[in-house]
């Protein structure tokens, strides 16, 4: 979690001072050779990127499923 008050401002920065590809928002990722494809939610339904490495990703809640302790983990 971004320390910009989740205004996605962070990832974006960064990807400019480095003159890096960015995609934000991001759902699912796949590695290539020298590349990565990513996914993204916007207000017309998914959007697929390919942009060179390196790059800067910020995620998506949909990235990554939660993993819950069950009570006998717990104890």
């Amino acid at each position: 979690q971004a320390i910009d008050d989740d205004c996605n401002q962070t990832g974006q920065i960064l990807a400019a001072m480095l003159d890096w590809p960015q995609g934000t928002f991001v759902s699912q990722v796949e590695l290539e050779a020298g590349a990565v494809r990513v996914q993204r939610e916007v207000d017309g339904g998914l959007e697929t990127l390919r942009l060179r490495l390196p790059a800067v990703l910020t995620a998506d809640l949909r990235l990554n499923q939660p993993r819950y302790a069950t009570l006998p983990n717990i104890m």
